[in-house]
């Protein structure tokens, strides 16, 4: 093959056709195109990187080799440096999108677009991964985790062209796009993402929100071709989250793209998407194209150093993530599944229940609402934890929080567990569920067993007249003699002062199964409680504990194992009651209660 600038016909013909305003491409892509070895390169020599531009088809853009950065990405790894000469191009520089854009010189198959030269620079350069360096990615073995992918049911060739062969540098972002979210709902766990190189925009969107998120039995699979377009999704459905880049080389239904990592997890399970760019958005910044997601047509099973590797026709085991609202007859609930990834999946499936509760005109939760969340781990009870919410404000501000707690109970340190479904219910709260505590008043700060002491807490609810509540407790015999404490606060507050911490220390258990008992403990975060306590030093055995162990004892068990055995200083529960649930309080009153002997 000869190339645009070797043929002066030819060279005229494209000048022709930007002068028109679309350029003519007269050359075609290399077909089983000889692999370039890297010290043939030489400067000057000229190169054809294809990409796809709009649409599925790929077009080719000029450069000219300038040279080879030896060991610019770590030993042995070296980087191709190239001037962007193309004049639709060196408009814009490389473009997020263009992660993996083949690289032709002299007909020949030489790396991939894969790193930005600079910022600002006058004239544009690209980095691009050497191509021996991305083949070595699909030699590397499977993930540890043996997903078992289940085979996608297609029907037809997707890959009719195949080859038959084995702060100045920073690598191009896939063109991260999102579909089912509004541009303000994309932004509220930004800098999360942003932590784990996941730097996405809210300009994009998706085919996959109608059911369909995998190609069906029987339904041809998209051509993918080097050059042409492919994203990596981290969650389909309702709630669309997807990387896109450009394939590199295609053997079969062998796939290779990006020529960098997406998230650098190594061996891993990622569904592999089809794709189309919209356009391309030119900066002088950071140049992106804009595309949709497609179904799912396969399963990418590397993400290294040089690039992703996967297989068309296999499909990765995804956590389904349902949102309901038994509430609201017509409102339609989300579906949604994303990838099995410890951080990955609480911060999607918190930033999709944010959708559902303020992105969209018939939310209409300003008043308050509960969500429940349910979790289904296999061969096991599902967990669920109740949560209110003052509004849609105080939701999304407390988001980065509702992650946290999400990942708590979505992961553990003791077994690779992933749950098989995550199950959302959003339900209305009647009124503003937000109240103040203006006094807590006890009938006597002394009394002897057998005597009673009543509480009184005055409470107002937001925008209600003042309220009462009551209870009463008889003093017994066992107190005698002991100096104790009336605490009234949330359940959080009191599960920390009672030495039961939300950070489970891993030394105090042993397996999953007791992981998963530890988080049923919790107490509920509505509502308060009103405890009686008492100061005492416990001895934890994992999950049992001992009250005032006598010393001798205690210094013998620590010294056996002390990861194990811990000590601890905290209060003691001798009676508690939880009284108005349904409601949010941020307060802790304390007051003194001496029984008598």
């Amino acid at each position: 093959m000869k190339l645009l600038q070797s043929n002066s016909l030819v060279a005229r013909l494209c000048l022709f056709g930007l002068l028109l305003g679309s350029p003519v491409l007269v050359t075609a892509q290399p077909v089983n195109a000889p692999l370039q070895a890297l010290d043939d390169l030489r400067p000057g020599m000229p190169g054809e990187v294809w990409t796809v531009f709009k649409g599925h088809t790929p077009e080719p853009f000029a450069v000219v080799v300038t040279g080879i950065l030896r060991n610019a990405l770590g030993p042995g790894k070296n980087l191709i440096l190239c001037e962007l000469t193309d004049p639709r191009v060196q408009s814009m520089g490389a473009v997020a999108g263009m992660s993996g854009s083949p690289l032709y010189v002299e007909g020949k198959l030489a790396g991939v677009l894969s790193y930005q030269i600079q910022r600002f620079e006058t004239v544009r350069y690209a980095g691009f991964t050497p191509i021996k360096d991305l083949l070595e990615v699909s030699a590397l073995p499977a993930s540890r985790d043996g997903f078992n992918p289940t085979p996608i049911p297609i029907k037809g060739n997707a890959t009719a062209r195949s080859a038959n062969l084995p702060e100045a540098i920073t690598p191009l972002s896939p063109a991260f796009a999102t579909g089912g979210l509004s541009p303000e709902i994309a932004g509220l766990l930004g800098t999360q993402f942003q932590s784990l190189g996941l730097a996405f925009n809210a300009l994009g969107g998706s085919d996959a929100g109608n059911g369909e998120t995998t190609v069906a039995t029987g339904e041809a699979v998209p051509h993918l071709q080097p050059g042409g377009v492919v994203a990596v999704a981290l969650a389909v459905g309702d709630i669309t989250i997807a990387g896109t880049g450009t394939v590199s080389h295609v053997d079969g239904n062998r796939v290779l793209a990006f020529g960098h990592p997406m998230m650098s997890l190594g061996a891993t399970e990622l569904p592999m998407a089809s794709a189309e760019v919209v356009t391309i958005l030119p900066s002088q910044l950071n140049s992106i194209k804009v595309s949709n997601t497609g179904k799912i047509i396969g399963s990418f099973s590397q993400d290294r150093l040089s690039g992703i590797y996967g297989e068309i026709g296999r499909q990765p085991a995804m956590v389904p993530v349902e949102i309901n609202f038994p509430a609201r007859l017509n409102r339609k609930s989300l579906h949604f599944s994303v990838v099995r990834h410890e951080q990955v999946l609480p911060i999607i499936a918190a930033t999709g229940l944010a959708q559902a509760v303020s992105g969209s005109n018939e939310s209409g939760f300003t008043r308050g609402f509960r969500v429940t969340t349910q979790v289904e781990f296999p061969g096991t009870a599902p967990v669920s934890v109740n949560q209110i919410y003052p509004g849609p404000q105080g939701f999304n501000q407390g988001l980065t929080d509702f992650v946290a707690n999400l990942s708590l109970w979505l992961f553990n340190p003791y077994e690779r567990v992933f749950p098989e479904s995550i199950r959302f219910t959003v339900e209305d709260t009647p009124e503003i569920p937000q109240g103040i505590v203006e006094q807590l008043q006890l009938s006597r700060n002394e009394a002897g067993p057998g005597q009673r002491v009543d509480l009184s807490l005055g409470w107002r609810g937001y925008q209600r007249a003042q309220a009462t509540e009551s209870l009463g407790l008889d003093i017994p015999r066992e107190w005698a003699g002991k100096d104790l404490e009336v605490i009234v606060t949330t359940g959080p507050a009191l599960d920390e002062l009672t030495g039961h911490s939300r950070a489970v220390p891993i030394a105090q258990l042993r397996s999953f199964q007791e992981y998963i008992s530890a988080l049923r403990e919790f107490r509920d975060s509505d509502g308060l409680y009103v405890a009686i306590v008492e100061k005492t030093r416990l001895l934890t055995d994992q999950r049992a504990t001992t009250a005032e162990m006598p010393g001798s004892l205690e210094r013998i068990a620590r010294a056996a194992d002390e990861a194990r055995f811990q000590r601890r200083d905290v209060l003691s529960p001798l009676w508690e009651r939880h009284v108005l649930p349904g409601m949010l309080f941020n307060i802790m009153l304390r007051k003194p209660l001496t029984v008598t002997d």
